[in-house]
C-alpha cells in the first residue's frame, strides 16, 4: 500500500537522500530521528524492524511506557520538548539525547540527574529565531556564554545547536533560517567549541535543513502518518 509504514519510510529515505545529493553530502551524513510522541510502541516497533533507530518523545510521561515496552531493543532515545524543572530527572536519566536545552540551570539539573555510570547525556541548545517572547530558546547573543558554561558540566556532551522555524516561511526563508543557525555553529567552534550536530528540520521544512547542513532532522507525520493520539499535556 501506498501509505504504509513501509513506503512511507522508503519516500522519506528517497526524499532525505536527494537533498543531501543536491547539497553535495551523503545520505549517511543526515540521522532521521522519528518523531514518535503521539504513537503507541507498535508504531514504533515497526519502524525499528524497518531499520530506524533513533526516536524523538516530547513529554516524559507518553515516553516512559513505551521506553518500558521497547526496552530490549537498542534504539536511541531523543528528548525534543520543552524541558520543565520537575521533569528532569527522569529524562536525565532515561534518554540518549536532549535537544532543546536553552537555560543553564536546566543543564545543570540534567548533568546533576545524570546516573554516573550512564555515558555523557548528548545535548543541543536550541537557537530563539523570532523576538517574540513566548518563543523558546536562547538568543543568538546569549549563545557563546551559555555554550560555554554548558560544555563545562560533568555527564553531560554538548553536540550542536538546534532549533525550530516559524511556520508559514517560504523555502527561501526557511533555508536563510537554517543556514543562520549554521553560521552560529560555526563560530562557536571558530571560538574553540567542538561541535558536531545540527538537529534542525521536520516534515515540512527537512529538505532546507538538509540544504544548510542538519546532521539530525525530526521526522513525525511524514514517517509515521498523522498521529493516532493526541500528545501529552
Amino acid at each position: 500500500m501506498a501509505d504504509s509504514p513501509g513506503a512511507r519510510l522508503r519516500q522519506l529515505r528517497a526524499r532525505i537522500a536527494a537533498a543531501a545529493a543536491a547539497a553535495g553530502r551523503t545520505e549517511q551524513s543526515v540521522t532521521l530521528v522519528g518523531v514518535s510522541k503521539g504513537h503507541g510502541a507498535d508504531a514504533v516497533r515497526v519502524m525499528a524492524q524497518r531499520g530506524v533507530e533513533h526516536f524523538g518523545e516530547s513529554y516524559l510521561q507518553e515516553a516512559l511506557p513505551k521506553m518500558e515496552a521497547l526496552g530490549r531493543l537498542e534504539l536511541n532515545w531523543h528528548f525534543i520538548g520543552r524541558l520543565q524543572a520537575n521533569k528532569t530527572r527522569g529524562i536525565a536519566e532515561r534518554f540518549a539525547w536532549v535537544h532543546a536545552v536553552d537555560r543553564l540551570r536546566i543543564a545543570a539539573r540534567l548533568a546533576a540527574q545524570r546516573p554516573p555510570f550512564a555515558p555523557p547525556l548528548n545535548v543541543c541548545l536550541q537557537v530563539r529565531l523570532s523576538a517574540g517572547g513566548d518563543r523558546a530558546g536562547v538568543p543568538a547573543a546569549q549563545l557563546p556564554a551559555l555554550a560555554v558554561a554548558v560544555a563545562a558540566l560533568p555527564q553531560l556532551r554538548l553536540r550542536g545547536l538546534m532549533c525550530m522555524l516559524p511556520e508559514g516561511l517560504d523555502d527561501a526563508a526557511q533555508r536563510a533560517q537554517f543556514e543562520t543557525v549554521h553560521g552560529l555553529l560555526l563560530a562557536l567552534n571558530r571560538g574553540g567549541a567542538q561541535l558536531d550536530t545540527l538537529s534542525m528540520g521536520m516534515s515540512s521544512d527537512f529538505e532546507a535543513a538538509i540544504g544548510a547542513g542538519a546532521t539530525l532532522v525530526r521526522i513525525g507525520t511524514a514517517l509515521f502518518g498523522s498521529r493516532n493520539a493526541p500528545p501529552g499535556p
